[in-house]
């Protein structure tokens, strides 16, 4: 038969209390409840549109983990990377580019309005553009270079000088 101080014993009752709420408590990463993250599955490559066939949400388990990350699948989907993005790595967002609207070389319309009249001619655009931006257009008709904004649909509104 063993016996045993009742000083250890207390000892050894406190470490058991101790390590079972250490146990049962939920980690202090869970509790901080982080968000997710997106990551690619595959390497990307520059000037490559991403596809939600590459990226895999994950939770968030470094409390460290700050700055400008994609949080969601579809913050990235149909994006163009700007640089190579490995998988397993968050994706920041600053990595990132909307597509272009209108590419160097390709046929648009070019719209031209004052009031109520517009004119339209074909053009070709001398920079690769997106939405909302001032890209330098030669009109195929005359051959004169001006300069307009991208719209939506892939026209361009040249503005008046």
């Amino acid at each position: 038969m063993t016996f045993c101080r009742v000083e250890h014993l207390r000892g050894w009752a406190k470490a058991a209390v101790i390590a079972a709420i250490t146990l049962a408590a939920p980690s202090a990463y869970a509790a901080a409840d982080l968000g997710y993250a997106v990551i690619p599955t595959t390497i990307i490559y520059p000037g490559e549109t991403i596809s939600s066939a590459q990226l895999q949400e994950v939770e968030v388990t470094n409390p460290n983990l700050q700055g400008d990350y994609a949080k969601t699948i579809g913050q990235v989907d149909g994006m163009i990377s700007k640089r190579t993005l490995l998988p397993g790595q968050s994706i920041s967002i600053s990595a990132l580019r909307e597509p272009y609207t209108v590419t160097r070389g390709s046929s648009i319309r070019l719209i031209f309005t004052v009031g109520p009249m517009a004119i339209s001619a074909a053009g070709s655009p001398l920079e690769d553009g997106m939405t909302g931006q001032l890209v330098r257009v030669r009109n195929m008709d005359s051959g004169v270079i001006v300069s307009g904004t991208v719209l939506a649909n892939g026209t361009i509104h040249v503005a008046a000088k």
